[in-house]
């Protein structure tokens, strides 16, 4: 038994798609979450920023004494995550392997689509991945630069978020039967994703298929938290409003929480 929290690190509050999972499935697991809203979107950003970024995330995560570290952030595991996992002796997860495993699972033409950062798929770490593990399958990518500053403003439910999904996935309308989140805030915008693309196309939730791995690993190194009766003791970090974060994390996590600032001269310390 290991009762040292989980740690997750984001870009902004999409991780909490990935939080939200991990507390359903492995509900006696602690989390210490960090969102670096204040940055957000990580997706536009130089690879080397988002690197440096990234590794300020991870050692404030290191300083609350984690014993595992999830990449909740699609553009931060396509940058930086094989060097932080060869860097550290905690296991690091991310979310493209799972979310590229489940899609080629998924498919039954053979037809798949990712959305994503621009960092994201301009890397095409996703094709690649897929393309590994199954050559034959044909890979659509296609950026959604949009889709994270709405998600960060609270506007999911507007209809400037319809408009905007509906104009960003035309391209994709129609031609692959499985679709790729390829970011962790766009479950977040999922009603209105699976409207556009029709009931018939099978959403994959990269974040949460990452915490099947989640559970893997710590059964594997058996780090698991003992199953006790007190409160599990979560604490969220942001980098920008608290309360702006926590009215998201309220509402899409369904439970209570506390949020606390982090200052960023603190965080580059």
């Amino acid at each position: 038994m290991d009762n040292r929290p989980i740690g997750f690190l984001d870009s902004g509050v999409g991780g909490l798609t990935v939080v939200r999972e991990l507390m359903r499935q492995l509900p006696h697991e602690e989390i210490v979450y960090i969102g670096d809203s204040a940055r957000a979107p990580y997706g536009p950003r130089p690879a080397e920023q988002i690197r440096e970024y990234t590794w300020e995330l991870v050692n404030f995560l290191l300083t609350k004494n984690v014993k595992m570290i999830v990449f909740a952030c699609n553009t931060a595991t396509a940058v930086a995550w094989k060097e932080v996992k060869e860097k550290l002796d905690i296991p690091v997860l991310g979310v493209i392997l799972p979310g590229s495993s489940a899609a080629i699972k998924s498919t039954r033409n053979g037809k798949i689509g990712i959305i994503g950062t621009p960092m994201t798929i301009n890397s095409e770490v996703y094709p690649e991945k897929i393309k590994s593990l199954s050559p034959k399958m044909e890979v659509s990518g296609l950026a959604c630069p949009k889709f994270v500053p709405i998600v960060e403003s609270n506007e999911m439910g507007s209809s400037v978020a319809k408009k905007v999904v509906y104009e960003s996935l035309a391209p994709l309308v129609g031609k692959v039967d499985t679709l790729v989140l390829g970011c962790t805030h766009y479950p977040l915008l999922r009603p209105i994703i699976q409207n556009v693309m029709g009931a018939n196309v099978k959403l994959i939730d990269s974040g949460a298929e990452c915490i099947r791995d989640v559970s893997v690993l710590l059964n594997y190194f058996e780090i698991n938290h003992s199953r006790t009766e007190h409160a599990v003791d979560h604490h969220f970090y942001t980098t920008a409003s608290s309360q702006r974060f926590k009215e998201i994390a309220v509402n899409w996590l369904g439970t209570e929480i506390d949020v606390q600032h982090v200052d960023l001269e603190k965080l580059n310390k």
